[in-house]
C-alpha cells in the first residue's frame, strides 16, 4: 500500500546542497502538510553526515543515502535504478524531483520503471484527495495547463524558482539512514571516468540577484562586451537570448528561455531583446524588468517595468557610466 510521504530527490555539489534541492525541500514541505505525510530526503551517492544533516534545517523530516561505488559520480541509469528500487520498496506517496540536467534524465527513468505518472517542468503543485496536480506551463508560458496524477506513486520535475526554500531553522538533528546498496546491484553499464568541472568565476544565472541579458539588437557579437561591462558593475549575471547562443555569440550556459535557463531575479535587464514567448517563458517572473529597445512595439514592453526606448549601443553605456559613478561615490 502506497504511503502518504513526500520524497525529494537532493542532488549536492561539493557536500553542499544544490539551491534546486532546497526549493525542492519547501515543496515537499508544503505537500507534506497537505498529505499528512512527513519529507524524506533521498540521496544517492556520497554525501558527509554534516552535509546530508544540512537538509533538516531546510524541512526533511528524514534522511535516506543510498550509497554503492557506483554512485559516486553521475550516471543517470545507475541513479534512477537506485532510486526507483527505494520507491517500490518503501512506497511513498510523491517523488519530487528538479528541473536540472540530472533530474530531467533521471526522472523519466525512475518514471518508466515505476510505470508511474510524471508531471514535467511544473511551476506549482498541490495535493488534492490523493491526488497530486502540478501546473505546467505551455506555448511559451502563454497558457497554464493544470495537470493530474491519480495513481501513486506520483513523480513531478520542479521548475527552478517555483518555491522559495524555507528560513534554515528546522531539525538540526534529522534521522541521516544510510543504506548500502548490495555489489552487483545496479547496472554500471557505463563507467564515468573523469569529471571536469569549468571554474569561470562567473555569477550563476540560476543564484544571480541582477541579471543583465543581450539579444539579437546588439548587432554584432563583439557588442555583447557592452552586456558584461554593466553586468561587472551591478555585480550581475550574463544572460543571452537564444537568438544569439545559436549565432555563436556566447555559451548555452547563458541561453535564459524555454529552451534555456529560467531565472526569477530580483532584477532582469534586457538589452537588444524584442520579447519572444520563448525567452518570456524563462524571465518573467523577475520582481523588475528594465527594457532596453530602440522598438516602441516590442513585445519585451509589454511585460517590462520600466522601458527605454533607444539605442542599446549608447544606452547601455551611459547606463554603465552611471552606476560606476555611483558606486565610486559610495
Amino acid at each position: 500500500m502506497v504511503g502518504r510521504d513526500i520524497w525529494i530527490w537532493a542532488e549536492f555539489c561539493r557536500n553542499e546542497p544544490s539551491p534546486l534541492t532546497l526549493e525542492l525541500l519547501a515543496a515537499g514541505r508544503f505537500l507534506a502538510d497537505r498529505s499528512g505525510g512527513r519529507v524524506t530526503a533521498v540521496v544517492t551517492g556520497e554525501v558527509s553526515s554534516d552535509g546530508a544533516a544540512t537538509l533538516g534545517l531546510y524541512g526533511a523530516d528524514h534522511v535516506l543515502v543510498l550509497s554503492h561505488p557506483a554512485l559516486a559520480r553521475f550516471s543517470d541509469e545507475d541513479h534512477a535504478h537506485a532510486l526507483a528500487a527505494a520507491v517500490k520498496t518503501r512506497k511513498p506517496a510523491v517523488l519530487l524531483l528538479g528541473a536540472s540536467i540530472a533530474g530531467k534524465s533521471v526522472a523519466p527513468r525512475v518514471a518508466a520503471k515505476l510505470g508511474a505518472g510524471l508531471l514535467a517542468e511544473c511551476t506549482a503543485i498541490d495535493w488534492t484527495a490523493e491526488t497530486l496536480r502540478g501546473v505546467v506551463p505551455l506555448y511559451g508560458g502563454t497558457v497554464l495547463a493544470t495537470k493530474e496524477v491519480v495513481a501513486l506513486p506520483a513523480l513531478a520535475v520542479m521548475r527552478a524558482k517555483s518555491f522559495t526554500p524555507l528560513s534554515p531553522d528546522g531539525n538540526p538533528d534529522v534521522t541521516v539512514e544510510e543504506v548500502r546498496l548490495a555489489p552487483g546491484g545496479l547496472p554500471e553499464r557505463v563507467k564515468v571516468i573523469e569529471v571536469a568541472v569549468e571554474e569561470t568565476g562567473e555569477v550563476r544565472l540560476e543564484d544571480a540577484d541582477v541579471i543583465v541579458s543581450g539579444g539579437r539588437g546588439l548587432g554584432r557579437s563583439e557588442h555583447y562586451k557592452l552586456v558584461r561591462e554593466l553586468a561587472e558593475v551591478l555585480g550581475a549575471a550574463c544572460g543571452a537570448s537564444r537568438a544569439i547562443v545559436d549565432a555563436g555569440w556566447v555559451p548555452y550556459k547563458h541561453q535564459v528561455g524555454q529552451t534555456g535557463k529560467s531565472v526569477k531575479p530580483k532584477v532582469y535587464i534586457a538589452c537588444g531583446i524584442s520579447g519572444a514567448v520563448q525567452h518570456l517563458a524563462g524571465m518573467r517572473n523577475s520582481d523588475i524588468i528594465v527594457a532596453i529597445n530602440n522598438d516602441v512595439e516590442a513585445p519585451i514592453f509589454q511585460l517590462a517595468t520600466y522601458g527605454i526606448v533607444g539605442d542599446v549601443l549608447e544606452v547601455l553605456p551611459a547606463l554603465t557610466a552611471a552606476f560606476r559613478k555611483r558606486a565610486s561615490e559610495g
